[in-house]
């Protein structure tokens, strides 16, 4: 009985191996329906300050909470409704669902439900022009909510690595795409030519790997680190096949394993929020902006002042000029503006520039202050010229030409308005840097010219020159010379006062 008992459990112990043998190994479809990972990091745009965008101008000023939406908070939808709302998203990008996709669904609807709400109400401004970029590389639209996880929709979000703007580039990236990043401009900022770069790069990543998770995933961490993955995943990189996200997920770096489930729930989150009570941001009013071209440099609150605009507005529009400074003058660049005040700009540019010249104007040359040299010294006279008005001349023009405003040329030559006529004659009055004679040798032309005048006198007196040192004074210089005193000195070098400087050369009157 015992030795039957024995065979018997061998005859199951070689059926069940024979099963498991014959069982069909994992496949990538079931792959990525139960992956899951209990080690999720989640993206910086989690961490953005949800009360510091709310107020972003734009939001103030733009939008509104829409009022009918109930505010309730649904954690209790099934995975069966998930799995079909993302079916029904009209994408060429799969959106498969697994418990990552979840938990990333689940942070939006439940504890980043503001942060929602506030990328709805910038969505309305940024997503046509993310909408535009991708449609004229032909790529998949739902890629417009790439900047959702990248910056939660915030165009001056700088990461810890230092990834800037609404798509998040790394500088060396940036300046290979052909982005200009300096001290004034960072085009990584610019909404527009930033998600011109971005469809661009997208689309070589696609080129490169023929799959979107892929490409999406390079996008965060770079081809270097998705090939690795594959590399120490097995997969043959000949085999288009064979190549899918969710078979190298264990193998990416831990900060990209969460982005193509985070890329999902944003799709998701960004079309349902009315499901789970999330109310969208609303227009109060239409914001129709236009573009112009500027060839000056000219300063955010020159604009501002003259338009009688907020300079919160002009920065929100333009957040690419990190100082508030448009350098038009290197090379011609574009400010955007609402259409109404960009008539008006065209109209008041002469203003604009000449608005606290003296304060935000390039300097070309500085001169320094109090210069002096052995062959005498320098002071400021004011000096009239005469200019004929050339061909494409502004007053703003002239007036850089020749140092001064605009409205000191209208007050010399009566002028009202900004119109001026090829060849007419302006008088411009501005100061001029000239050489004034060192006082010995004034004192040796007056001596001269009074010869004749002075021969009794000059022949009981004689000049010795003195250069005066640091901390003489006329008084004590006089008490050096027996019989002199001050007023000699002073007549004999034409001083008025008793000011002298130090290396300065006086003529001394000695009997």
């Amino acid at each position: 009985m015992k030795m039957q008992k024995n065979i018997l459990t061998s005859i199951i112990a070689v059926g069940a191996a024979m099963a498991a043998w014959a069982a069909p190994t994992p496949t990538i479809l079931t792959i990525k329906e139960t992956i899951s990972d209990t080690a999720i990091v989640y993206p910086e745009s989690f961490e953005t300050d949800t009360r510091a965008m709310r107020e972003n101008w734009y939001i103030r000023n733009y939008t509104a909470l829409d009022a009918e939406v109930e505010d309730v908070v649904s954690d209790n939808t099934s995975d069966e409704v998930f799995i079909e709302r993302l079916k029904a998203l009209p994408t060429e990008i799969e959106m498969v669902y697994n418990p990552i996709v979840r938990s990333y669904i689940e942070m939006y609807i439940t504890r980043k439900r503001e942060l929602v709400e506030t990328m709805l109400g910038m969505s309305m401004y940024y997503m046509p022009i993310f909408e535009q970029a991708l449609e004229k590389e032909g790529m998949p639209l739902e890629l417009k909510y790439l900047p959702v996880i990248e910056s939660a929709l915030n165009p001056v979000a700088v990461s810890r690595a230092g990834a800037t703007g609404l798509w998040q580039f790394m500088i060396g990236t940036a300046k290979g795409l052909g982005l200009e990043v300096n001290t004034l401009v960072d085009e990584r900022r610019d909404p527009y030519r930033s998600s011109e770069m971005a469809a661009r790069y997208l689309k070589e990543l696609y080129g490169i790997y023929g799959d979107w998770s892929l490409a999406i995933a390079a996008y965060n961490c770079g081809p270097g680190n998705v090939n690795k993955a594959l590399r120490r995943a097995g997969v043959d990189n000949g085999d288009t096949g064979k190549k899918d996200y969710w078979e190298i997920y264990y193998y990416l770096p831990r900060e990209t394993r969460g982005y193509v489930p985070a890329f999902i729930a944003a799709n998701y989150v960004m079309t349902y929020f009315k499901c789970h009570g999330i109310s969208p941001g609303l227009a109060k009013k239409p914001l129709i902006t236009d573009t112009i071209s500027i060839d000056r440099r000219v300063h955010f609150n020159q604009i501002s002042s003259v338009l009688n605009m907020p300079l919160e507005e002009i920065r929100v529009l333009n957040p690419q000029y990190r100082k508030d400074i448009i350098p038009g003058n290197v090379h011609p660049y574009k400010l955007i503006l609402p259409s109404q005040q960009v008539y008006s700009y065209i109209m008041s540019e002469d203003s604009i520039l000449a608005y606290d010249n003296k304060k935000y104007a390039l300097r070309g040359v500085a001169v320094p202050a109090d210069y002096s040299d052995n062959s005498g010294s320098y002071e400021r006279k004011t000096v009239t010229k005469y200019h004929k008005v050339r061909r494409g001349e502004s007053l703003s023009v002239i007036a850089r030409r020749y140092g001064v405003t605009v409205s000191s040329i209208k007050r010399a030559n009566g002028l009202r308005g900004d119109g001026i006529q090829r060849g007419q004659l302006l008088k411009i009055t501005t100061n001029q840097r000239v050489r004034v004679k060192d006082n010995s040798q004034q004192v040796a032309q007056n001596t001269s010219s009074s010869k004749k005048k002075s021969t009794a006198k000059k022949s009981s007196q004689s000049m010795r020159k003195h250069k005066v040192k640091s901390g003489e004074t006329l008084s004590g210089i006089a008490m050096k010379y027996r019989g002199v005193k001050v007023a000699d000195i002073r007549r004999a070098n034409g001083l008025r006062g008793s000011k002298i400087r130090a290396g300065q050369t006086l003529l001394i009157p000695v009997k």
